[in-house]
């Protein structure tokens, strides 16, 4: 199939960009995700705006505390190390297991988080990390907890005009350590369990993620990497998924687990 008619826009910069998706218009990074829905007439847009070469969008500002990264960046630039590292090697990590190379290379870390598919990576991967979701619009910046950004499968808070130019990302310290283990049926498909830890003792934080899991993914309540408290939260807050998938989940965070307890050695 091919897409319904659109317009085309490519502005000259943010504030015309922002000024043209007030209508009933979609920006274009990527297109990884929004190309399909246009082909499957999944979506219908009245226009495209094309913000792939935005300088804004592709900056990279730090702070002693956190590092932001512009919306359209691709994951290959993750991937390749193209950006600085605040992560202690997670982002690259994640990044170089997202669908394969060619996708890597036009998807972005925006367009990801703005789709909001349960099953991608960096959503699972930004909860553990506890960034922040840039967004500006008429009414100024504001910075989203990504666990209150994401309302659920494929829903955010994103409204019409509005765009994400960032994301914000805690800067972990040197003791940092950290998990992340995904379960595909091959490589290079959506994940069906994912399972993503941070343990920072320095700055106080363990985080530990249940991805994938159809809606907005899980943040357990775990302050340790006890396995078993943490498979029974699972069994408890997905207890109307089947028992095969929920043990998918169960074994996905043991797994990241296990490689946050071989990090730590």
């Amino acid at each position: 199939m091919k897409p319904a008619a659109f317009d085309y826009t490519n502005p000259a910069d943010l504030a015309a960009a922002l000024q043209a998706l007030s209508g009933d218009a979609k920006p274009i990074a990527g297109g990884q995700s929004l190309t399909p829905m246009l082909n499957l007439r999944l979506a219908r847009p009245a226009s495209l705006v094309d913000i792939r070469r935005q300088p804004d969008l592709l900056a990279v500002s730090e702070t002693d505390d956190a590092i932001r990264y512009g919306a359209a960046l691709p994951h290959a630039a993750f991937e390749d190390g193209a950006v600085p590292e605040c992560t202690n090697g997670m982002m690259r990590h994640v990044a170089s297991g997202i669908a394969y190379r060619a996708v890597r290379n036009r998807g972005t870390i925006g367009g990801s988080i703005a789709h909001a598919d349960p099953a991608a990576d960096w959503i699972s991967t930004l909860l553990a990390l506890d960034a922040r979701v840039i967004v500006r619009g008429a009414k100024g910046e504001t910075a989203w907890p990504i666990e209150r950004f994401m309302l659920g499968g494929f829903t955010t808070v994103l409204e019409a005009g509005e765009l994400i130019t960032g994301v914000s990302v805690p800067r972990l310290s040197a003791s940092a350590r950290w998990g992340y283990y995904k379960i595909c049926r091959k490589t290079g498909e959506f994940a069906k369990a994912i399972g993503a830890v941070v343990s920072d003792p320095d700055r106080g934080v363990f985080r530990l993620v249940c991805g994938a899991v159809e809606v907005t993914p899980l943040l357990l309540e775990a302050r340790d990497a006890d396995a078993a408290a943490a498979a029974a939260e699972i069994d408890a807050r997905l207890s109307e998924r089947p028992p095969s998938a929920r043990q998918l989940h169960k074994i996905a965070v043991r797994r990241a687990l296990e490689a946050l307890a071989e990090a730590r050695q």
